[in-house]
């Protein structure tokens, strides 16, 4: 069913009732595995072949104008119960991050970045409500050790990605006024805003200009969300959709193309071309999207897995990075094996060391999904469960507040 026949009559907007829409959450699905799969083998490629967090963050957008579109919710109370699903996960990810960073020996006090001092041990508060960016030591421990020392930047990476979550949530009532009243220049402003952050024609330093860029970037995949929600894209004729999207990702590309850092065509390192690859993508992605209850055909052997990822899908986003630094210590013990001490058997374990991380994360994965994951159905308001795969039986369901 496409979007136009979901559309109840005389709305324009998408059928808003009872139920999952099993597209969008195959889209989180391939967005996760996708951002796992990049940190792990840093192939500047994937970020062309399928923009993940453009899509999170459409996919958060059309979820949040979804809640704010009902009678019942008003905006502050849409945006506490928001609050309430983001944070408990965020705050036992980083009662263990803390603990484990304080452990081997990084005192904030003493720590020259980012901010110094006392400067450090406020932003501490940014571990518990992400307003700002949450302080780590560069380097900790030794190079030689059994993390490598960048290990603390490393897992605390992807806490960006909810520092622009909760500006885009706190922010919301108003974007979807604006969008309301102006779609389309609602819709574009932030890939302006790109462009004259991005240029360069503007600078604003310190982490106040990476959340304002981030802000930037991704913020027409967000108000995108809203424009699926509202049932705008059904109304869109597809030729004229396709039509901007592929100018504005061929404008991405070439500016990338002129605009390339260290690591090549890594979108993440070029924010006006991530901004307009993301928009692009995101646009046809919506515009084409069908309205499925269930999966189609040969996606149902993957229906529980795409359940399980979208349950925990804040508890995969936080913990992955540190999963994978995890695989590390864990492979170099083959390295001790009997059979290993030929310079042949070293060097093909050498040659498949990405392989090895590949299969031995996901297990990984699993276990703190185990251990971690029912914080967020306690955050929800739903009774917990320790590997939700399948939908929760009739009955078992409580609205979260």
């Amino acid at each position: 069913m496409t979007q136009a026949a979901a559309a109840p009559a005389g709305t324009g907007r998408p059928d808003t009732g009872p139920g999952r829409d099993r597209y969008l959450d195959l889209l989180r699905s391939l967005a996760l595995l996708r951002v796992v799969v990049y940190h792990l083998f840093g192939w500047p490629w994937l970020t062309v072949l399928f923009p993940s967090m453009g899509v999170m963050f459409a996919l958060a957008g059309s979820l949040m104008a979804r809640s704010l579109d009902r009678p019942s919710r008003s905006a502050p109370s849409v945006i506490r119960a928001r609050l309430r699903r983001l944070l408990p996960p965020l705050w036992l990810f980083g009662a263990v991050l803390l603990t484990m960073m304080l452990t081997a020996g990084w005192n904030p006090l003493k720590d020259p970045d980012p901010g110094g001092g006392w400067t450090n041990c406020f932003q501490l508060l940014d571990y518990v409500v992400p307003i700002g960016a949450p302080p780590y030591p560069e380097h900790l421990g030794s190079a030689s050790g059994l993390l490598d020392d960048t290990w603390a930047e490393q897992a605390a990476g992807p806490l960006w990605y909810l520092r622009a979550y909760l500006w885009f949530v706190l922010l919301s009532p108003l974007l979807l006024r604006a969008f309301r009243k102006w779609p389309l220049p609602t819709t574009l402003a932030p890939l302006a805003l790109t462009a004259v952050l991005g240029t360069g024609l503007v600078g604003i330093p310190g982490e106040t200009g990476n959340a304002v860029t981030d802000f930037a970037v991704y913020g027409s995949c967000w108000i995108l969300g809203f424009a699926h929600h509202e049932g705008v894209l059904a109304r869109v004729p597809r030729y004229a959709a396709v039509s901007l999207s592929c100018l504005v990702m061929a404008v991405g590309l070439w500016w990338a193309a002129g605009h390339q850092g260290t690591d090549g065509w890594d979108l993440n390192d070029i924010p006006p071309a991530q901004a307009c690859w993301s928009f692009g993508a995101v646009l046809i992605l919506l515009q084409y999207a069908p309205s499925w209850r269930e999966l189609p055909g040969g996606l149902r052997r993957w229906d529980g897995l795409i359940t399980l990822s979208n349950n925990r899908a804040v508890t995969v986003y936080l913990w992955h990075n540190m999963l994978i630094m995890a695989t590390v210590p864990i492979i170099d013990l083959a390295y001790d094996l009997p059979f290993m001490a030929s310079d042949r058997a070293s060097a093909l374990l050498d040659s498949t060391y990405g392989f090895w991380m590949f299969l031995l994360v996901w297990p990984l994965i699993a276990a703190v999904v185990l251990a971690f994951g029912w914080v967020e159905d306690v955050a929800a308001g739903r009774p917990p469960r320790l590997w939700p795969n399948a939908p929760r039986r009739t009955g078992d369901h409580r609205r979260a507040p």
